[in-house]
């Protein structure tokens, strides 16, 4: 796909909300956003029969026990994006990367450049699903943009490790260089005493210091990470740093250590997140060019910018080896946001298989088990969304959970599609209990089971 040449003809592309998709994708349901939260859909959790999906005003807990009639359970309004959530236990985490005047779900937005605004991570407890109750929250240094998982090996707590950047000598809780990241300390049996443990600076260095070329050419500087995702089982974990992509050792949870450390200041212009293969062997990364409003998936971008690339990962996780990259191959319209974003695997015994989802360009599914040859074999998606302005809708994410793939659309809602192909169909023998994208958990590599 590295080759892959996107068509640019009008007819191409799909009418106003027209859905085009691979003869081997059905679409199953489309669950509209509720009236309650008045901003778009973002990230995804699940757990056991139940879909959490953020917004910029909240989040909102959906029932999947069947897929076909998913159905809303309950919305909860509390202002503050990007609301990316996880889910653990009892317990709801979501990221607030939006300066606001208090901690409240009442709060308003406040500029940075006041010591009093607050922002970091709400935690809520959803042991009744219908009536989710706020317990918690932890100010993070520059907020909270993501946040990923790390259960420790006691059952006792969890970590988020927090993600944040874009620091400004004007804003007292966010001052650079900021090549950190915050851990706070969840203990399970008494979650309201949650805090920040540590910050450790992952860039002693500095991290890649940008090129100051205009888009779509230029190289984003380190100022923090945009995503980490973690492989607690194999002590691992992958950072999408804006300026560059790195690889921890998380054995010790509260002392992350960078082992490995890549950089693509051709093709790359903002590492936005990472995903690793199920063996621990290899890990894809996204460029987030434009950061996901701007129509970058046409003729005059290419297909080699707001891409996947793909790395093996060698050497006891102290290199990363470039294989390949992919972009969708089919051309979108100048009023749609199109760009690599998030997804998830596919439980394939023996293959490499992601699903990921593409703003408005779609959801797509593609198979990396040749890393240096990725292969789309299955996509959904519709014409320019007509309902909000040019270049501000289509799929946050995309993730594959107990044989359906849920894609959260900024505006249009929660949509299901169903994948009927011989070779994904060995994931259908594969059940999950819990699914946060940024905590990764494996699956067997032969047979069926439950991970």
């Amino acid at each position: 796909m590295v080759g892959a040449t996107l068509p640019a003809q009008a007819d191409d592309i799909p009418a106003p909300g027209e859905i085009v998709k691979s003869a081997n994708v059905e679409h199953v349901t489309n669950v509209p956003k509720p009236q309650a939260l008045a901003d778009i859909h973002t990230d995804m959790a699940f757990q056991g029969d139940y879909a959490y999906v953020g917004n910029y005003y909240g989040f909102s807990i959906y029932n999947i026990a069947n897929p076909a009639q998913t159905s809303l359970v309950s919305s909860v309004i509390c202002p503050g994006g990007q609301m990316d959530v996880s889910v653990y236990g009892n317990l709801l985490i979501g990221s607030v990367d939006s300066s606001r005047n208090n901690d409240s779900c009442s709060s308003t937005g406040q500029s940075a450049t006041n010591k009093a605004s607050w922002e970091g991570i709400r935690i809520f407890d959803i042991s009744d699903k219908a009536n989710p109750r706020y317990i918690k929250s932890v100010e993070t240094n520059c907020g909270s943009h993501t946040h990923s998982l790390i259960p420790d090996k006691t059952g006792q707590n969890v970590y988020a490790y927090v993600s944040s950047y874009s620091p400004s000598a004007t804003f007292p809780d966010c001052q650079p260089p900021h090549d950190l990241i915050s851990i706070i300390k969840i203990p399970l049996a008494n979650p309201t005493s949650a805090g920040v443990i540590a910050a450790p600076n992952l860039f002693p260095g500095g991290g890649n210091p940008g090129d100051g070329r205009p888009y779509p050419e230029g190289t984003s500087a380190t100022t923090g990470c945009h995503d980490i995702t973690a492989y607690p089982e194999k002590n691992i974990a992958a950072g999408a740093c804006m300026g560059e992509g790195i690889l921890l050792d998380i054995t010790n949870p509260e002392q992350p250590k960078v082992t490995a450390t890549v950089r693509d200041d051709v093709n790359f212009a903002f590492w936005h997140s990472a995903t690793f293969n199920n063996q621990g062997t290899k890990v894809i990364f996204t460029d987030e060019l434009g950061g996901g409003s701007r129509a970058t998936c046409n003729a005059t971008i290419g297909s080699l910018k707001g891409a996947n690339a793909y790395y093996d990962i060698a050497n006891r996780g102290k290199n990363l080896i470039f294989k390949g990259y992919y972009k969708i191959p089919r051309a979108q319209a100048d009023t749609e946001n199109c760009v690599a974003h998030n997804g998830s695997l596919l439980p394939v015994p023996g293959k490499d298989i992601m699903v990921q989802a593409w703003y408005q360009g779609g959801i797509v599914v593609v198979d990396f088990t040749d890393s240096a040859n990725p292969q789309e074999i299955a996509f959904f998606e519709r014409g320019p969304d007509n309902t909000a302005p040019p270049l501000s809708g289509g799929f946050w994410s995309a993730y594959y959970y107990n044989g359906y793939i849920y894609g959260s659309d900024f505006n249009l809602g929660l949509d299901v599609l169903k994948l009927n192909d011989p070779r994904t169909d060995a994931a259908a023998g594969v059940r999950m209990n819990l699914l946060n994208a940024q905590t990764q958990g494996s699956y067997p590599e032969s047979g069926g089971g439950r991970p």
